[in-house]
C-alpha cells in the first residue's frame, strides 16, 4: 500500500518548536553517551522529529503533555501506510527510549510509553543447507597448496563447531585446544564458552597447522589461526569471499553465506536428537528462545517429507 501524501509529510517534517529542544538534548545525550551509530541517531531523530509533528497536529503542546492514548494514536496511524513490522517497532523503540531519558532529565514524572504495545516481530525461519550439500561444500577446497589447506581446515570448523563469522575470524591459536578437541569462544558481550572441535576438523586443523599456516607466517603476524598471503587474520570479507568461491566449486545453487554454516550446524544437531539446551550453549544464544528457532526448522522439515513421501498427499 502506498503511503499517503499526510504520512510521507510527517515523515520529513521536522518537530514544532515546543518539541525540539528535548529532542536536540536527547540526540546530544545518545550521540556522546551512548556511542550509537550515525545510522541510529539519524533514525531516532527522524522519528521523533515524526511523532511530535503527528502530536503538534492532535494539539498537543508539548512533551510534558504527551499521554499514552496519544503516543499509541501515532503508531496506530502508521499502521495503515507501508512501514515494514521492523519500522514500526524500531519507531516505537525510538519513543520509549526518549521516553526514559524524560524522566531522568526530570522533564517527566512518569514514562508515557510504559502500557505501549508493539507489532510483533515475525522470526524469519533460517535457510539451511542439506548434510549432502555441506558434504560438497567442505570437499570442494581439494588443493594441496598453502590455500586448499586453509580453506579446508576453516570450512571444517565453521560447519564442526557452529561459530560465528566474527568469531572465526577472530580466533587465535591459544583458544585451539585439538588434543581435548575443543575451542574456547568468547563471544557476544565477550562471553566465554567452550565449543567442541569434531573429528574431521580436528585432522584438517593438524594438517594446516603444520604445513599450511608456516607459508602464511610473515615477521608481523600474531597469533592469529587463520591467516591470509599477507600474514594477516583473514577478514570477515574474505571469509565471505572464501565460503561463495567454494559454494560454486561445489555446484550448489542456494545462495550460500556464511552465517548458512551455522544454522546448519545447529539444525543437524536437532535433527540427529542433540538437546536443545546443549545447542544454546554452543550457539551462544543467551535465551533459549533465539534457539528454538531451530525447531521450526526441524518442524518444516519433516512436514515437506511428510507432503512428499506419505501416499495419501499423491493424486
Amino acid at each position: 500500500m502506498a503511503r499517503s501524501a499526510s504520512s510521507r509529510s510527517l515523515a520529513l517534517s521536522k518537530a514544532p518548536p515546543a518539541f525540539t529542544e528535548e529532542i536536540d538534548a536527547f540526540i546530544s545525550f545518545i550521540d556522546l553517551e551512548r556511542g550509537l551509530s550515525p545510522h541510529t541517531r539519524e533514525n531516532y531523530q527522524r522519528d521523533l522529529d515524526q511523532c511530535a509533528a503527528f502530536l503538534k497536529k492532535r494539539g498537543v503542546t508539548g512533551w510534558r503533555a504527551v499521554d499514552s492514548a496519544q503516543a499509541a494514536a501515532w503508531i496506530h496511524s502508521l499502521s495503515g501506510d507501508d512501514y515494514t513490522v521492523a519500522s514500526l517497532a524500531r519507531k516505537l523503540t525510538a519513543l520509549r527510549v526518549f521516553a526514559r531519558h524524560l524522566v531522568r532529565e526530570k522533564v517527566r514524572d512518569d514514562e508515557f510509553t510504559e502500557l505501549l504495545t508493539g507489532p510483533k516481530l515475525a522470526r524469519r525461519i533460517p535457510g539451511t543447507l542439506s548434510p549432502e550439500d555441506v558434504a560438497r561444500l567442505l570437499a570442494a577446497p581439494n588443493g594441496a597448496d598453502a590455500f586448499g589447506l586453509r580453506d579446508r581446515a576453516l570450512l571444517e570448523l565453521f560447519y564442526s563447531s557452529g561459530l560465528r563469522v566474527s568469531e572465526l575470524a577472530g580466533l587465535t591459536l591459544q583458544q585451539l585446544d585439538l588434543e581435548g578437541g575443543f575451542l574456547r569462544v568468547f563471544g557476544k558481550g565477550s562471553k566465554e564458552r567452550v565449543v567442541p572441535v569434531g573429528g574431521r576438523a580436528q585432522e584438517a586443523l593438524t594438517v594446516w597447522l603444520a604445513s599450511g599456516r608456516p607459508h602464511f607466517v610473515k615477521p608481523r603476524t600474531g597469533s592469529q589461526l587463520f591467516l591470509s598471503n599477507r600474514g594477516a587474520a583473514l577478514s570477515r570479507v574474505m571469509l565471505w569471499m572464501i565460503v561463495k568461491k567454494y559454494a560454486r566449486l561445489a555446484g550448489l545453487t542456494k545462495n550460500v553465506k556464511p552465517h548458512l554454516l551455522r544454522h546448519s550446524f545447529a539444525t543437524h544437531l536437532l535433527s540427529g536428537g542433540a538437546d536443545l539446551r546443549a545447542i544454546q550453549e554452543m550457539l551462544g544464544h543467551a535465551s533459549i528462545a533465539t534457539t528454538q528457532i531451530y525447531t521450526a526448522v526441524e518442524s518444516k522439515r519433516l512436514i515437506d517429507h511428510h507432503a512428499k513421501f506419505h501416499p495419501r498427499n499423491r493424486g
